[in-house]
């Protein structure tokens, strides 16, 4: 039973776009509105975008720079809490999570499709001059 689950989270770690896609399913199943359920789709696997990323960037050059993802994060964070206090002149906490949770999912989706395609891209340059 736990290599199944286990199994199961490595793929939807590799191909986090299939955990997005079958999240949005069972959600709009049961919500039975498509804006709503993308939304909630997107922010509950942002976390498995930020996983694959890791775990590309490990795969691409064998160093873990999971340290340097939670610093960036984490600015990021002061960052959107700083604007909002500025622009609103008060915290509200909610949209100030909201938006940045968001905000990652953009990042590291975005980031896990330039990974894969240079590592595409670089596997592909070092096969053709190997041969």
């Amino acid at each position: 039973m736990s290599t199944i689950f286990s199994s199961v989270l490595t793929l939807f770690f590799a191909l986090p776009i299939l955990g997005t896609i079958l999240v949005f399913i069972v959600i709009k199943f049961i919500l039975k509105s498509t804006k709503r359920s993308l939304h909630l789709a997107l922010d509950y696997t942002t976390f498995l975008y930020i996983i694959s990323v890791h775990f590309l960037i490990v795969t691409l050059w064998g160093k873990s720079f999971f340290w340097l993802i939670i610093l960036v994060m984490l600015v990021l964070a002061m960052v959107f809490l700083l604007v909002h206090w500025k622009v609103k002149e008060e915290i509200i906490v909610k949209r100030v999570w909201k938006g940045f949770w968001r905000f990652n999912f953009i990042l590291f989706f975005a980031a896990y499709f330039l990974l894969t395609f240079y590592g595409l891209v670089s596997r592909a340059i070092s096969f053709s001059f190997s041969s």
